[in-house]
């Protein structure tokens, strides 16, 4: 070994790295050295660097604790590669990290470095920052007076906005058998798996497989447990068997859906994907994580986990200390002890039982133990210099290694509504009622000893089907004594200035917890959201069964009584590049095409988007383009592209039903051939579509809803589908596509439409408004409908898709003015028609846009009827839909507010939902959301948008042609 006595050092042999391929490194400014193989936390620790970073809240030095995902404190910036393959990561976890060459690395949230943090004198004034002190500090004289620093404060890491990440892609596999964790429950039953004639999947959230095998002593089949797990590897590779390394599972949704992030490891991140695996069956061996103990000053640079000194020792080559004193209250970090002596550490035991099992001292050897005793606090001012123990003894040492007991690692059963369940035995939660599906094997079953965990995989992998073959016997392990893993969780009396850190992430003591029971947040999920605890990054993984402990012992329950927080997903961070994936640009949002778009771009169309649809805005250059096409549309005829407007057909004898169900306005009265408007409303009674219904035949009705609307309508519609009725005698079909639309609206359109198809049958008896017939077109079908979106005599045509182009030129050569978006949405407006999701929003209901009489008169079932009669929805002063005669030749800003004076003070009583410049009025209007303004009819209001101030008058929706004279014109 390169040194001896105190300190960190790098052991001569051994360990997973390789001595000859050196790497250099910097972290803070320095210039580092390691090896391949090495984490970044393994690096920084062979260079004896301890503190590597600073605390959220309080500034406060921190070292590195775990040696995995659990790890709280060891989050740095971190900067890798040149060009475009650069790869910045401005919160990397240095525990799970692999060492490149050239990395740069910066510890985040210090203002300086981490050994040198100007913010470091926050900490003195710990005692007037506890939690949930900024919602009652920063109340006076506002808020924002204290916002920008705040905020300037608060978080981790600094993203940088000239990096880029690159395309991370997504990966899909389905399998027999998934399982999560590569120690010997893992193996075990990927192994019986394979033999069983099953498809598996091995996924490991480490580099290596073999989980704990590769650091505790173990002997399976007559060989070393990490020398079995790689024999097993090429025994499961050579099998047929998928296995994923340096990859976690971060989510189970339904159906035994898995996600899993597999890292990469080239210098710019490249190698990352998302897999999306569906499997029969999965065995999660996630294994457990282990706890710190809670003591005074624990979050001392120095204090590190057991499992994490003996993983660092045995995997990394690196010793975290020289002089050790390993604190424990089971037989769990007894191997460390032994092993860290033999590495020529000076150890001393503190186990806080007050017998010592035999086991324990065959693994520690000739170690001097304390029985009986505990940690009172870490001794040192920014890195522990030594111990304090219960009963007044100090020890000098470097290194504090501490072992609480151990929580399984059942976070993918929970995400499956998986129950877990107290075991006060263990000191654990551990699985409770079993999910259909998943079965929980080994350590994080809470099965802790090597032949149990074994036995215990061997059997989850063999499955439940019954056609598969009897697999072999799994491997065994050979016997030793019995080691007691429970460790009980000792709950301190911290004297008045002590601090015991229970979520180092977060900086939350156990005084925050006592605070949050004294204001009553005595529920595990309030204490959760009052205290932020195991609200980090790492979701608590250390700190959450400690918090538990300390409120139970504060309130007087016991753990089981208290509860346990719900456990989300991801199991870990997930960069955003990874969760994206490929879907960028048109593959995240695939641009939306007419099928006559060639066409209206050789009419000078100016394209934007509607609705997720690239369509005409306007027509030609000039200013007045867009009133031109307003009054053409008013005094001539215009052609309008109205082709994304939904066509989703309803089929079936129960048709009829479930549009009368699913419509505000019954449908089932309306007769073949003809169409009638209505709302559809979601379960709370809000407008959730608006649209046309035209009746084809007694079972067969077209919804006729609005261009952006359609998959959610379509979505809707089958919803009440199943829910409700009979699948077999009602059907929902999208036909959107299958149809192109030309609306032809003006004075002069039934000329056109006769041009097109010939005079008969377009007289107003046999096509009056709101009617249609068959037609053809081309030798194709064509429905012709009267129906009006403008206010003016208008027919709706639709034609096979295809068919499009013909359609519009055909209407051009009759007269047609082309029509863009921006005119329509003028037109509708000086006739007061609504556009849903732009005059309503998440709280309008059907009376608060005029048309409540089918509330007051339907007293059929129908959705959200319920809703409509609650007392919110009867509630007097609700805003209604009015229209707003603006003063001036100004348009006002849409959002802009309507203002009353009250008491002295300003209150805004609504908002202006659409606003435009009429060219048939000559004058600014607006239609508006207005407390009480179908009553305010008259009324002059003053509308302020970010201090410009506008004036109206409330009136009726309708600005043009109030008695509808003009649909016959």
């Amino acid at each position: 070994m390169s040194g001896t006595g105190r300190g960190a050092i790098r052991l001569d042999e051994g360990g997973e790295i390789d001595r000859g391929r050196p790497i250099s490194f910097r972290f803070d400014g320095m210039p580092l050295q390691g090896y391949a193989g090495d984490t970044i936390a393994s690096a920084l620790l062979a260079n004896g660097l301890r503190t590597v970073a600073r605390s959220f809240k309080y500034h406060r030095p921190r070292g590195i604790l775990g040696y995995g995902v659990e790890e709280p404190s060891a989050i740095l910036d971190l900067r890798v590669g040149e060009g475009p393959a650069a790869r910045h990561d401005p919160n990397a976890r240095a525990t799970i990290e692999p060492l490149l060459e050239g990395m740069v690395l910066k510890a985040v949230h210090a203002a300086g470095t981490a050994a040198r943090d100007r913010l470091a004198v926050l900490d003195r004034f710990h005692r007037f920052i506890p939690s949930a002190f900024y919602y009652k500090t920063f109340i006076w004289p506002s808020w924002h007076a204290y916002e920008a620093r705040i905020r300037a404060m608060a978080g981790l890491g600094r993203i940088d906005p000239d990096a880029r990440a690159g395309v991370v892609p997504h990966r899909f596999a389905n399998v027999d058998l998934l399982v999560v964790g590569s120690g010997p429950a893992g193996l075990a039953a990927a192994l019986a798996g394979l033999a069983g004639g099953r498809t598996v999947m091995l996924i490991e959230q480490d580099a290596r497989i073999g989980g704990s095998l590769r650091m505790r002593a173990g002997v399976i089949d007559g060989r070393p447990g990490a020398a079995w797990a790689e024999e097993t590897v090429r025994k499961l590779v050579d099998g047929g068997a998928a296995v994923r390394t340096s990859a976690t599972a971060i989510a189970l949704y339904d159906h035994n859906l898995v996600a899993v992030h597999e890292r990469g490891h080239a210098p710019g991140g490249a190698g990352d994907c998302l897999w999306r695996v569906r499997a029969r069956e999965i065995v999660l061996a996630a294994g457990a994580i282990e706890r710190p103990l809670l003591f005074a000053d624990n979050d001392r640079p120095g204090v590190m986990l057991a499992s994490a000194a003996l993983a660092y020792l045995r995997r990394k080559a690196v010793r975290a200390g020289g002089k050790i004193v390993v604190a424990t209250a089971s037989d769990a970090a007894y191997e460390l002890a032994g092993a860290m002596a033999a590495a020529g550490a000076e150890v001393v035991v503190a186990d806080a039982r007050k017998t010592v099992t035999d086991g324990a001292r065959a693994l520690a050897g000739d170690v001097t133990v304390h029985a009986g005793e505990r940690i009172r606090r870490a001794l040192g001012r920014s890195e522990v210099a030594g111990v304090e123990l219960t009963g007044g003894t100090r020890i000098d040492a470097d290194l504090l290694a501490v072992s609480g007991g151990f929580s399984p690692a059942i976070h993918l059963y929970a995400h499956a509504k998986g129950r877990p369940r107290w075991d006060g035995s263990l000191g654990a939660f551990v699985p409770g009622e079993p999910v259909p599906g998943l079965r929980v094997a080994g350590a994080a079953a809470g099965r802790f000893a090597l032949a149990d965990a074994l036995e215990d995989g061997t059997r989850a992998g063999r499955g439940s089907g019954e056609a598969a073959p009897a697999p072999s016997a799994g491997p065994r392990a050979v016997a030793a004594a019995a080691l007691q893993h429970a460790a009980p969780i000792a709950v301190p009396e911290a004297a008045a200035r002590d601090r015991v850190f229970v979520d180092l992430q977060n900086d939350v003591i156990t005084k925050d917890i006592a605070l949050a029971a004294r204001e009553s947040f005595k529920a595990v999920e309030h204490l959760k959201r009052y205290t932020t605890l195991g609200m980090a990054t790492d979701q608590g993984k250390t700190s959450n069964v400690n918090g538990l402990a300390v409120l139970a012992s504060i309130t007087g329950r016991s753990i089981a009584e208290t509860g346990v927080t719900t456990f989300r997903p991801p199991y870990a961070p997930v960069p955003f590049a990874a969760i994206i994936g490929p879907a960028l640009g048109e593959l995240d949002a695939p641009v939306r095409r007419l099928p006559a778009e060639n066409e209206h771009r050789a009419e000078q169309a100016v394209f934007d988007e509607y609705g997720g649809i690239l369509r005409p805005a306007w027509y030609g250059s000039g200013p007045d383009a867009i009133a031109s096409e307003c009054r053409a549309a008013r005094t001539a005829v215009t052609v309008f592209d109205a082709s994304p407007l939904g066509k989703v057909e309803v089929v079936g004898p129960d048709a009829a039903a479930l549009l009368d169900f699913v419509f505000y306005t019954r449908m089932s009265t309306l007769k073949p051939g003809r169409l009638r408007y209505g709302l559809m409303l979601s379960e709370g009674g809000v407008v959730f579509d608006d649209g046309v219904v035209l009746r084809l035949a007694p079972d067969r009705f077209v919804v006729s809803c609005s261009s952006s609307h359609v998959p959610a309508v379509v979505g809707l519609l089958e919803e009440w589908r199943q829910d409700r009725f009979d699948i077999a005698r009602v059907f929902v079909h999208d036909t959107t596509g299958h149809w192109a639309t030309m609306a032809i609206a003006g004075p002069g359109s039934r000329a056109v439409v006769a041009a097109i198809f010939g005079e008969s049958g377009l007289d107003d008896v046999n096509l009056p408004h709101m009617a249609m017939r068959e037609a053809r077109f081309e030798d194709g079908p064509a429905r012709i409908s009267r129906v009006s979106f403008v206010g003016e005599r208008s027919y709706e045509i639709s034609v096979p898709a295809g068919r499009a182009v013909a359609l519009w030129r055909a209407a051009r050569k009759a007269g047609a003015v082309p029509l863009g978006v921006e005119a329509l949405s003028i037109l509708r407006l000086e006739k007061g028609f609504i556009m849903v999701g732009v005059d309503t929003d998440g709280e309008t209901m059907p009376h608060d846009i005029g048309m409540g009489r089918a509330r007051d008169t339907r007293t059929d079932a129908y959705a959200g009827d319920r809703s409509l009669f609650t007392a919110e929805a009867r509630k007097p002063h609700r805003k209604q839909l009015v229209g707003i005669a603006i003063e001036g030749a100004a348009r006002v800003p849409v959002g802009a507010h309507a203002v009353v004076r009250e008491d002295g003070r300003r209150r805004s009583i609504g908002f202006v939902t659409s606003s435009a410049i009429s060219p048939t009025l000559g004058s600014s209007i607006a239609l508006a959301r207005i407390e009480d303004g179908e009553r305010r009819h008259g009324e002059s209001v003053t509308f302020d948008h970010l201090g410009r101030i506008f004036t109206g008058r409330i009136v009726a929706p309708c600005f043009y042609d109030q008695k509808g004279e003009r649909l016959h014109a």
